[in-house]
């Protein structure tokens, strides 16, 4: 059988072949030696504890380190994770120009397959393959999906199909044998190399992940028959149905936690759901009896994330500025193409001398800025523009804290080292969307632009939509509503715009602020005859009296108060210190933008006679 080039497999948090990534040579990976073994790795212990939640709509995986946040998975039952599961799709698109195929498996848009994920062979570089001769319209293929649909983009694919299991990957159309990088004891890795050699399936490969350290060869060949037994079911199913068809889904919440999680490092797991909690253990207790005694029900009535404070860091966590104990922070924008990341010293004023307060600032951002990778799940090309290091020896150490501190991600890093201009490089690999994609949507009003036009752009605007509809219209006057802010553009102090307005149209033009109206819109109430708009313009009439609320002080005047009908505003003399009270008031003078209005004062309640007593008594009713 050819030999095939070991492919790239999807991330860990979707049940994929998570030693691949482990095995796979990283830029991140420092060169290992004695400290780096299981004596250094036992004196590093931190205590880690993983948080299952179960709710209605959607279950939740917390890793905690040392009572901290480092990572979070959601999944969502109304949603279908397509990353790790195995389809057999058909292809219906073969495109020479992109050297790629779309495949239909089933999902709301076809899958993406690149023809180095469809040969079977490696591939010879100074003669690439096309396309067209590997895949045919209308072709019936088995591919394992590496990379959720994202945004209008299909999911990615691929043929070359690994199976996780617990202590190992097996990679039926692969003859590689793979121990995970984070096994850093070189004997560790010689014997599991030699156990891996000798169970694997002839033709086959096999990747061995890091909980396999220290097992024996009995619990490895148990792990791979079953790995074998699934790989027949697939292939059988695969034979019997017709494409597009799902052959294997990716295990549940609870099972994916227990095989891709749950290692010696975990001191803990908690779920709060009685069915998961039992159906956690039975799966332990297949695997190690050890296991099993880790695991505990929450049974407390308050929530067990935000018991936890999972909650409150979360929302931390989807703010754009992040402070670090030094005092300094991290600027994070999160773009289509890439995520940029900003070290500032903020607070930081240092004791010593700037190269000092620089140094500790940007250790614990390198820190920090690998939790929040993990933790947000920020994925593709990320740029962060550390603080200017003046010598080259500060800026080889502060690489070297990057990569120590990366080592803890179970997803693939890349760190490409500091730019000419000072910029850090690193990629990270990307199966699905980020945390903040997930939890949050894009903004309406300015569609992820983070910003929106001023009220003074958006009045220029509007002035031209009421001369444009006024031109189209013989009506004598227009009545329009805008937000507030933006209307007290179109009608400027003292009405000056607005006049402007009416001069260049010939027109008379009425506007007013209305609460509920968008930043940008604008809505035209009425056109008709002077006197028809003014009557539907003006909410108050001369001499009306009303209670209203005094919203705020006048901006020029601070001793008088505002108060607004619709928007209309009605300037109350003499009601500046009244803010908040709901006062009776008598319009003295409505003009077009507002209306004056004085108090009416209120006349004080009337003083209550005494109760009639019971009469005197006689003189002589004190005599003895």
């Amino acid at each position: 059988m050819a030999r095939r080039r070991r492919h790239r497999s999807p991330s860990p948090e979707d049940g994929q072949a998570v030693a691949a990534e482990e095995a796979a040579p990283s830029t991140v990976e420092a060169p290992r030696s004695k400290k780096d073994g299981p004596s250094a790795r036992a004196a590093a212990k931190v205590f880690k504890e993983l948080l299952v939640s179960f709710s209605p709509r959607f279950s939740r995986l917390a890793v905690i380190e040392d009572g901290q946040l480092v990572e979070f998975f959601i999944d969502h039952e109304d949603e279908e994770h397509a990353a790790g599961n195995i389809y057999k799709g058909r292809v219906e698109n073969v495109l020479p120009g992109m050297r790629a195929a779309f495949v239909n498996i089933g999902l709301e848009k076809n899958a993406f397959l690149y023809v180095d994920d469809a040969v079977v062979e490696a591939p010879d570089k100074a003669h690439p393959r096309a396309i067209q001769d590997v895949l045919k319209v209308g072709q019936d293929i088995v591919v394992q999906v590496v990379k959720e649909p994202i945004g209008t983009k299909g999911a990615r694919v691929t043929t070359h199909l690994s199976l996780p299991g617990r202590y190992l990957v097996l990679t039926p159309y692969s003859e590689i044998i793979g121990i995970s990088r984070r096994v850093t004891d070189e004997k560790e890795r010689d014997r599991l190399r030699q156990i891996a050699e000798k169970i694997r399936i002839r033709g086959m490969g096999v990747i061995v992940r890091t909980v396999a350290e220290g097992q024996t060869a009995r619990t490895l060949q148990r792990d791979l028959s079953y790995l074998r037994r699934l790989l027949m079911r697939v292939t059988k199913k695969a034979k019997a149905v017709k494409g597009p068809a799902l052959l294997h889904h990716e295990v549940s919440l609870v099972a994916r936690t227990i095989r891709d999680h749950m290692d010696d490092s975990v001191d803990r797991l908690i779920i709060d759901d009685a069915g998961a909690f039992e159906k956690a253990r039975e799966i332990a207790a297949s695997l190690s009896p050890k296991l099993k005694e880790r695991i505990e029900l929450w049974a407390e009535p308050t929530p067990l994330l935000r018991a936890r404070g999972v909650e409150a860091e979360l929302d931390r966590s989807l703010k754009r500025r992040v402070w670090l104990k030094c005092g300094g922070y991290l600027v994070m924008d999160e773009t289509e193409a890439l995520t940029v990341i900003d070290v500032n010293t903020g607070k930081n004023v240092g004791t010593t001398d700037l190269a000092d307060t620089v140094m500790v600032t940007n250790r614990e951002a390198a820190v920090e800025i690998a939790r929040q990778l993990r933790l947000r799940d920020i994925s593709g090309i990320v740029v962060v523009d550390f603080i200017d290091m003046e010598t080259e020896a500060d800026q080889t150490e502060l690489v070297r804290v990057f990569q120590q501190a990366l080592k803890a991600d179970r997803t693939r890093v890349a760190v490409l080292g500091l730019t000419k201009l000072g910029l850090m490089e690193v990629t990270r690999k990307k199966v699905h969307e980020s945390l903040l994609s997930q939890m949050t949507r894009v903004c309406p009003t300015c569609e992820g632009r983070a910003r929106i036009l001023s009220e003074e752009v958006i009045a220029a605007r509007l002035r031209e939509q009421i001369a444009d509809r006024l031109r189209e219209s013989a009506a004598e006057a227009i009545l329009a509503e805008a937000a507030p802010q933006v209307a007290a553009h179109l009608i400027g102090p003292g009405g000056n715009n607005l006049k402007d307005l009416e001069r260049a149209t010939g027109r008379a033009v009425f506007v007013r602020g209305a609460a509920d109206c968008g930043p940008e819109e604008l809505r035209i109430k009425m056109l008709g005859t002077r006197h028809q708009v003014e009557r539907a313009a003006l909410p108050v009439r001369d001499g009306e009296r009303l209670k209203i609320l005094v919203e705020e002080r006048h901006a020029n005047n601070p001793k008088d108060g505002i108060a607004r009908i619709e928007g209309y505003v009605i300037d109350i003399e003499g009601a500046g210190h009244m803010v908040g009270e709901r006062v009776l008031v008598e319009v003295q003078r409505p003009l077009r933008t507002f209306a004056t209005a004085r108090l009416v004062p209120t006349a004080a309640p009337a003083k209550r006679a005494p109760e009639p007593g019971p009469p005197p008594l006689a003189e002589s009713a004190f005599r003895t």
